[in-house]
C-alpha cells in the first residue's frame, strides 16, 4: 500500500500541507491511515513532503498500533506521479499487489479497499473504484454551450487504485508524460483497467468546502454509531486456548502457513495451535462445544488437516446454528518462529478461511519463562465475536 501525502494543498488555503491539516483532533493523513490499517497489509509506504517525513512516520506508527514494523516513509517528488514513483521504489521485493491511495481521500471506507483487492486477486491487472456521474454535463466554448456529453460513458475515479506490481512498475518505466492518476498511466501502457464500486465518502479533500464536509461527517459519526449499535444483531464472545509441543513430523504449520526450516508441532492434525484456538473461541461463542466435540482424535478425516479445513468447517457449523463470524483476535506466545514478517500473510489466510471476517494475530515471547520460553512449544489464546443472524 502506497499512501500519497506529499501534496502542498494550495487550493485548500491552509497553513500546512493538506495531509497535515486537522479534520478533528486528527489530521487528514491520520484519518486516511486509520482506514488503511483497518485491513492487514504486508507494507504501508507513506509518501511525505520534504521536511515532514518524521511527522508522517509519527502518524503512521500511531495508526498502525502493534504493526508499526510494516511502515515505511519516503520523500515525495514535485508531481504526484514522481511521488508515487518514489513510493513504488520503496516497496519490498516480495510484494506482488500494490494499492495506491491518496491521503486526501481520508474518509474512504474499508470496504472500498477490499473491493479493489478482490478485483486484482481475481485476475485484473488494475482496478479502480468509481462513482457514476449524475450531473448533466455540457461541452462549452467560453460561456456558450456547444454540445451535450453522454454521461453513461463516464465515471468519477477514486482511490485506492490497485495493480499487479509488475504492471505498475512497467507502466512507470515507459511513461513519457504525466498522467492524472495511476489508472490512466497503466491504461496508456496498454492494460485494461477494471472498475469496482466506489463510495460517496471517498471524496477528495481539495477545497475549504471539502474540508468542512469532512469535518461535518466526522462530527456526525458518534451519533451514527449509536444508531447502528441500536439496530445491530446480538453479539456473543468466546475465548479459546491451545497448546502444542514441538516434536511433530514434517514442516511446521502455524497460523495457516507453512514455515520451512522450523520444527513441527505435534498433534492429531498439523498441530496448528493458532487455528485450533480460533476454532475453540468461535465454538464457545456460539455455544457449540469445543474442538474435541467436532474434530476429535476419533475423527480420522481430520488427521493431518490444515487450518483452512478446520476454520471453514467451523464457519459452516456456526452458519447452521444461525451465527456469522464478527472478528477474531489471537495472541501467540512462542520464541519461534519469528512471526512479524509474515503477520499480514497469516491474517489474510485465516480471514479468507472465515469468509472474510477480520482476524488479527499478535505474537510475543515470555522472556525465557515457562515451556514457551524454553522453546518446548507454543501457547495461543483467541477471542472471537459472533453475531446472531
Amino acid at each position: 500500500m502506497i499512501v500519497v501525502a506529499a501534496g502542498s494543498g494550495t487550493r485548500l488555503g491552509a497553513s500546512a500541507p493538506k495531509a497535515f491539516v486537522g479534520i478533528d483532533d486528527r489530521t487528514v493523513l491520520r484519518h486516511a491511515l486509520d482506514g488503511v490499517f483497518a485491513a492487514p497489509y504486508a507494507q504501508v509506504v507513506v509518501v511525505a513532503p520534504a521536511g515532514l517525513e518524521g511527522d508522517a512516520r509519527t502518524e503512521a506508527v500511531a495508526a498502525a498500533g502493534d504493526r508499526g514494523d510494516v511502515v515505511s516513509v519516503v520523500t515525495g517528488g514535485t508531481t504526484r506521479q514522481a511521488s508515487v514513483g518514489a513510493g513504488l521504489a520503496a516497496v519490498w521485493a516480495d510484494v506482488e499487489v500494490v494499492l495506491v491511495h491518496d491521503a486526501a481521500r481520508a474518509l474512504t471506507p474499508p470496504e472500498v479497499f477490499d473491493r479493489v483487492i478482490r478485483a486484482v486477486d481475481a485476475g485484473s491487472a488494475a482496478a479502480v473504484p468509481v462513482l457514476p456521474v449524475v450531473d448533466t454535463l455540457k461541452r462549452v466554448d467560453g460561456a456558450i454551450v456547444v454540445g451535450a456529453v453522454d454521461r453513461a460513458e463516464l465515471a468519477a475515479a477514486q482511490t485506492p487504485q490497485g495493480f499487479r506490481r509488475d504492471v505498475l512498475e512497467t507502466a512507470y518505466r515507459v511513461a513519457d508524460i504525466d498522467h492524472t492518476d495511476d489508472a490512466a498511466l497503466v491504461a496508456a501502457a496498454g492494460h485494461a483497467v477494471t472498475t469496482v464500486a466506489g463510495s460517496e465518502r471517498a471524496f477528495k479533500i481539495t477545497t475549504p468546502a471539502d474540508l468542512e464536509r469532512a469535518r461535518a461527517l466526522v462530527a456526525d459519526a458518534p451519533a451514527a454509531a449509536r444508531v447502528a449499535a441500536a439496530s445491530a444483531p446480538p453479539l456473543r464472545v468466546g475465548v479459546g486456548t491451545d497448546v502444542h509441543a514441538f516434536g511433530g513430523e514434517g514442516p511446521l504449520w502455524l497460523a495457516g502457513l507453512e514455515w520451512p526450516g522450523e520444527r513441527a508441532l505435534a498433534g492429531h492434525s498439523d498441530g496448528d495451535a493458532v487455528a485450533h484456538a480460533i476454532v475453540d473461541a468461535l465454538l464457545s461463542a456460539a455455544g457449540l462445544g469445543d474442538i474435541g466435540t467436532h474434530f476429535g482424535t476419533d475423527r480420522p478425516e481430520f488427521a493431518g488437516a490444515h487450518a483452512e479445513v478446520f476454520l471453514r468447517r467451523t464457519r459452516q457449523l456456526l452458519g447452521e446454528a444461525g451465527f456469522v463470524v464478527g472478528n477474531v483476535a489471537v495472541q501467540l506466545q512462542a520464541n519461534r518462529p519469528r512471526f512479524a514478517s509474515r503477520r499480514a500473510e497469516a491474517e489474510a489466510v485465516l480471514s479468507a478461511a472465515l469468509g472474510g471476517a477480520p482476524v488479527t494475530v499478535s505474537a510475543t515471547t515470555t522472556d525465557g519463562l515457562g515451556f514457551t520460553g524454553r522453546g518446548e512449544g507454543v501457547a495461543v489464546t483467541a477471542v472471537a465475536i459472533v453475531l446472531a443472524r
